[in-house]
């Protein structure tokens, strides 16, 4: 078993029987904490499965057993592509991590990062503990907020003067033409003044945060809101800077027909888990909170 990048999903390397259980690593935090074991003793993680803590090296990971089955490679790849399954088991992950980082500063693990046992978790720690601990000290205080710019065509009209042009064209084809030169037109510059917005939102963002990671902007399934995303990025903020920080994005494209700005959160801050100072503005895979 591979441990050289613990927010990914962890796969033995050989078969284990099927009645065998591995290790399901939902976040990591200081060893001896009194809070986050509270917190353990607290919740159930994924179906329902008893938490523990495994120490070592001065942290603490908050691990279920698993079955070898449903969670080695193949067996996970299954329940990933289960669209259904998937959603149950996020939901399990991010209650355990929520709760969790409600109590204490913990890092939050990606979804369905496995390990072969409890003894490949505690040498995972114990490789990257100095690692750990100063992603441990720069988050605390600190909260993740989403903020996402969208363009929605349907809510621009045609101007005055475009909507007359169609009104006298001379016949249905040049009607139709103007039509669609109108709304060519209008969604260029709707698209234009979205820019703009998120260029103005991302300046304001920054000044009221720590750092910023910029996801892909959410399509098909994922972008469950009216309009087309067209930025999707995440804030490191000061926990007491919470209001402030919402309250300014939210005024950020009052003035701007057809665009809209979204803030999320707070969040644990899963978006700055595996991400270090220097790659605060780099792109990661968004997970649609």
């Amino acid at each position: 078993m591979s441990t050289e990048s613990p927010s990914q999903p962890q796969w033995a390397e050989e078969p284990l029987g099927a009645g065998e259980e591995m290790s399901y690593v939902y976040a990591l935090g200081r060893g001896g904490e009194p809070a986050l074991r509270e917190a353990v003793a607290r919740l159930a993680g994924v179906d329902g499965r008893a938490l523990r803590l495994v120490e070592s090296a001065g942290l603490a990971a908050v691990v279920s057993s698993v079955p070898s089955g449903a969670f080695g490679e193949q067996g996970l790849r299954t329940q990933l592509e289960d669209m259904a399954r998937l959603e149950t088991i996020a939901r399990s992950h991010h209650a355990v991590v929520d709760a969790a980082f409600a109590r204490t500063t913990v890092l939050p693990m990606r979804l369905a990062t496995v390990y072969l046992d409890d003894v490949r978790v505690a040498g995972m720690l114990a490789a990257q503990r100095d690692r750990f601990l100063q992603l441990l000290d720069r988050l605390d205080g600190h909260v993740e907020l989403g903020m996402k710019v969208y363009a929605d065509a349907g809510a621009v009209t045609p101007t005055e003067t475009e909507a007359v042009a169609v009104a006298v064209a001379e016949s249905p084809g040049r009607a139709y033409l103007q039509r669609r030169r109108a709304q060519r037109r209008g969604t260029q510059d709707l698209y234009r003044a979205a820019a703009g917005v998120a260029e103005e939102a991302v300046r304001v963002a920054e000044g009221l945060s720590r750092a910023r990671v910029v996801h892909r902007p959410q399509q098909g399934g994922l972008a469950p809101a009216r309009g087309e995303n067209i930025a999707n990025e995440a804030y490191l903020v000061p926990a007491g800077e919470v209001g402030r920080f919402m309250s300014a994005l939210d005024a950020s494209a009052d003035a701007t027909p057809g665009v809209r700005v979204e803030v999320t959160g707070p969040w644990a801050p899963y978006s700055f888990a595996t991400v270090t100072e220097e790659d605060r503005y780099g792109t990661e895979e968004g997970a649609g909170r």
